[in-house]
């Protein structure tokens, strides 16, 4: 959970509390600590007579508890109607979160113009989170017509602050063309930035650009390297493409034991290359014994999809 001091550092605004205001910067520092010990029972006790006085900051994360259920029966209409109290008040965080809300007709009934309402009132604040939302409202077209050019522009605004998820979208954005022109050495540039913050899904996109020599020298060990990194993660995608390495001894010396198991964790995600690649391991007994209707199993849950 964000805690009020994560809601203040993300949306970059400093909240000045008077210095007479002793009371309500005490139950803050109080809350916070709360917080941070788990205690969210206390936490909301602290902060809800703030945000009934009108803190946009205590508002804001009044919302965040109810969203999540914590220290509060869990209950998204009301997380709606505090983000909104904060939101109305210029909350760059409670804005976006409401944009959420939105956007997933949580709490409030699904309306995608206005989460763009909302993640545009954050983005043009600052808030790297609205920026990249913002982005990719505009790269569905959900909410706004699609325009891969100001989507790009918004993914760049988020990138620039650092944000993986913009770094990444980003980097696909060069990938594919599309409101830049293609530059897959601008791609890697952007998966790169990304990946080394963690992203997995990044991990897992520079791991292709390597797998098949987009942007970078073609190189199968270094591609192993991110797919494990984002598979470690728990990304399914990147589990099937490392199984595959392990299958094919591209990268690494060839496993199939090792292969069977990468597969079948991106199976038992609903990985639906996953499923086919675990089903053709037991039709050939690789990597454990040959079972014919075990095989067709995988094979059925793949093609389910």
């Amino acid at each position: 959970m964000r805690t009020l001091a994560a809601v203040l550092m993300l949306t970059g605004i400093a909240y000045a509390i008077p210095a007479s205001a002793d009371a309500t910067a005490d139950a803050i520092v109080a809350a916070l600590a709360a917080g941070a010990r788990h205690d969210y029972a206390t936490e909301f006790k602290l902060l809800q007579p703030l945000a009934e006085k009108g803190n946009d900051a205590a508002q804001a994360d009044l919302g965040i508890m109810y969203a999540l259920g914590q220290g509060v029966p869990k209950d998204e209409a009301e997380a709606a109607r505090w983000y909104r109290k904060a939101a109305d008040q210029g909350n760059a965080e409670a804005q976006t979160d409401l944009g959420g809300m939105y956007a997933n007709g949580q709490g409030v009934p699904k309306d995608d113009t206005e989460a763009v309402r909302w993640f545009r009132k954050a983005a043009e604040q600052g808030s790297a989170n609205a920026q990249f939302d913002l982005a990719l409202m505009y790269a569905d077209g959900q909410g706004v017509q699609k325009d891969d050019t100001e989507a790009v522009r918004w993914f760049r605004k988020a990138a620039e602050q650092g944000n993986a998820d913009g770094q990444t979208r980003l980097g696909i954005m060069y990938a594919d063309g599309r409101g830049v022109p293609k530059d897959d050495a601008e791609a890697v540039r952007r998966y790169r930035k990304a990946a080394e913050q963690g992203n997995a899904f990044a991990q897992f996109d520079l791991g292709q650009m390597y797998a098949n020599g987009r942007g970078v020298p073609q190189d199968d060990a270094e591609a192993v390297g991110w797919f494990r990194k984002a598979a470690e993660q728990g990304a399914a995608p990147a589990q099937n493409n490392l199984g595959k390495m392990y299958d094919q001894g591209q990268g690494v010396p060839k496993d199939d034991a090792e292969a069977a198991r990468w597969y079948l964790k991106a199976a038992d995600q609903g990985n639906a290359w996953g499923q086919n690649n675990l089903g053709v391991m037991y039709a050939d007994g690789r990597g454990g014994p040959k079972d014919d209707a075990e095989a067709a199993r995988w094979y059925l849950k793949a093609a389910d999809q």
